[in-house]
């Protein structure tokens, strides 16, 4: 297990890959436009509660077999791994003909999460793979 700092919040994960960025807003030392470490945090917090997003990812989002795909690797099966991408899929959900693992991701993960908490959760999925 390691931490992985962003600005003044540790965010703790588990052998996570480094991804180069994904779109010119993303440059490898700094946070998309728009993403603080807190909302950082907070997706953390919402991925393994209320976001039930743990559910199919796992709990320190490595996927799980036939179920969810893993989040933390450098491999997008849906967009370049931009935040606004990644915030556009768990947004709208995935159909199981294009899902990795044959399995349907319903908008919001099915989740009753608001705009700002998704956006959270983006935040957090977009570290994942990011790692140090």
């Amino acid at each position: 297990m390691h931490r992985m700092w962003i600005g003044a919040v540790a965010v703790v994960g588990t052998g996570l890959g480094l991804a180069a960025p994904a779109s010119a807003q993303e440059a490898p030392d700094s946070l998309p436009l728009g993403v603080t470490a807190a909302m950082i945090a907070d997706g953390a917090k919402l991925f393994t509660g209320q976001g039930i997003c743990q559910a199919c990812h796992g709990p320190q989002g490595k996927g799980i077999p036939n179920l969810g795909a893993d989040l933390t690797d450098a491999a997008w099966r849906h967009g370049d791994g931009s935040y606004d991408k990644i915030l556009e899929t768990i947004t709208q959900g995935v159909d199981p003909s294009k899902s990795s693992t044959g399995a349907a991701m319903p908008p919001k993960g099915g989740s009753n999460l608001s705009e700002d908490q998704l956006k959270a959760v983006a935040a957090y999925v977009w570290s994942l793979s990011r790692g140090s």
